[in-house]
């Protein structure tokens, strides 16, 4: 009855406080999303691959190339990282909103990312001009003509310019940043470490558009730092996948 008595009340044990994943921990939680996001995806690989029975080589590239393919991989993406994500935050008692920094910002920030995104983008146009380079990735533009001849073209710009955007800012300016930039790192290493994690998700372009994937993922890094709001970069994201989408389809229009 003593534990009951004014003088000696309960023990009882404190909720741990929330805490983020520093260094190690967001790197190894990052694999595992990165995980989540290669699994979404690779689920419908596998199924348009069993689709085919037993496909030589050239079926099997043929899929893999293939407009619904590509289109359904991205977006399928999209829920692999949301999971994966969920799982990776859950730990850390901190809402998964607060996490990723998905809030809004002002509108001035906005502005200022749009204004800095379009002179960016001029710049690297005019230096592909100057290096007599095509303007648009090869690679997308094959992709694009296949979704067309597949039907599957809105699918695809639904992928690059919604499913994408929102999967790649998450992880990248969402988690990884976050967790980063709390630690010896600090936000301008943050920015360029998540940077260039983010430029390793886009081998399948050459070393000139990687280039500027890479000061893409830098500007959009220093707004995420600017506007503490990854809902800006995703936005942002979205607007340049567009922008490029739409002048790969005129181009291929007028060859």
């Amino acid at each position: 009855m003593d534990s009951l008595s004014p003088e000696n009340p309960p023990l009882t044990i404190a909720p741990s406080p929330p805490r983020v994943w520093k260094f190690w921990g967001t790197t190894l939680w990052g694999l595992f999303v990165f995980g989540g996001l290669f699994l979404g995806q690779l689920a419908v690989v596998i199924y348009f691959m069993l689709k085919q029975g037993a496909p030589d080589i050239a079926t099997a590239v043929h899929v893999l190339g293939g407009g619904w393919t590509i289109a359904l991989s991205v977006t399928t993406g999209l829920p692999g990282v949301l999971l994966a994500l969920w799982i990776a935050i859950r730990p850390t008692r901190i809402s998964f909103a607060d996490y990723l920094a998905l809030r809004w910002t002002s509108w001035k920030n906005f502005a200022i990312g749009v204004a800095a995104l379009a002179l960016l983008a001029g710049v690297w146009e005019l230096v592909s001009r100057a290096l007599g380079r095509e303007a648009s990735p090869g690679f997308m533009g094959e992709v694009l003509k296949a979704a067309q001849a597949e039907g599957a073209l809105w699918l695809l710009v639904v992928a690059f310019c919604i499913a994408a955007p929102i999967s790649e800012e998450l992880f990248a300016r969402g988690f990884l940043y976050r967790g980063w930039s709390e630690t010896a790192l600090r936000p301008g290493g943050a920015i360029l470490l998540s940077s260039l994690v983010w430029t390793v998700l886009h081998l399948q372009y050459d070393w000139f558009f990687l280039s500027e994937v890479f000061s893409i993922g830098l500007l959009f890094g220093y707004l995420r730092y600017r506007s503490n709001s990854t809902w800006l970069t995703i936005v942002l994201h979205g607007l340049n996948n567009l922008a490029a989408t739409l002048q790969t389809l005129w181009l291929a229009g007028q060859s």
